[in-house]
């Protein structure tokens, strides 16, 4: 299976282990009689070099502000992003799946898929360096965000930007619950500027329920103005 993903993303690994840690998600890991390398580690270093690789072409193809830049960044590096690159190459065919995540949907759910793409990149980068992970990141999540056009609203960038116009605030996050079985998971998170709550928000992920809270507090906010 690994052989025809490599195929599919134009790079041949020399070290074809990390493409197979990359592929693994930590459910089968958990299951697996004998220890299995899982694929959180690859997906830490991944992020990092995608947000190096977009940065460096933002700089390069648009004359925006930083403030821009910033969310165009936040935009084509996001789950929604990196979900749909990880679908064109058919990534969740290839993932190793515990039986719960399998049963569940895992194959087909955006967080797996965007963590499995940043594994993906990271282990490129490992085994071929810079260009290597520049190849697979230019031909398949670059493609995905037009530099003229974003489709993901950064909330949180956004509030960030709102609240410092005044000086002296400390807007923090925290995870007040999470509830439902692994392969489902609900988060709620509360959003609160100088220890005062001013948004919540859920999702089924902590990023994608911090900026459910954030989307909130803009509301409030702006309603505070009106």
């Amino acid at each position: 299976m690994s052989h025809q993903l490599e195929t599919i993303i134009g790079y041949k690994f020399k070290h074809p282990e990390l493409l197979e840690t990359a592929l693994t998600h930590t459910s089968y890991a958990n299951e697996s009689r004998t220890p299995v390398k899982h694929n959180e580690r690859l997906e830490f270093l991944g992020d990092s070099v995608l947000s190096v690789v977009v940065a460096d072409y933002l700089f390069h193809q648009s004359g925006r502000p930083e403030g821009e830049l910033t969310r165009m960044r936040a935009d084509m590096v996001c789950e929604t992003t990196l979900a749909n690159a990880a679908n064109r190459i058919g990534l969740g065919n290839h993932l190793l799946l515990g039986h719960g995540e399998e049963q569940g949907g895992g194959r087909s759910r955006d967080s797996i898929l965007a963590d499995a793409m940043e594994s993906v990149i990271a282990a490129c980068f490992l085994d071929g360096g810079l260009d290597a992970a520049l190849q697979v990141v230019r031909t398949f999540i670059l493609v995905e965000v037009p530099v003229t056009k974003l489709h993901n609203a950064d909330y949180k960038t956004e509030l960030q930007e709102l609240v410092q116009q005044k000086k002296n605030q400390v807007l923090a996050y925290e995870l007040v619950g999470q509830s439902g079985p692994d392969h489902d998971k609900q988060f709620s998170v509360e959003v609160s500027l100088n220890g005062a709550i001013i948004g919540k928000g859920i999702g089924s992920s902590k990023k994608k329920a911090e900026q459910d809270a954030a989307r909130c507090a803009i509301e409030n906010l702006f309603q505070d103005k009106a």
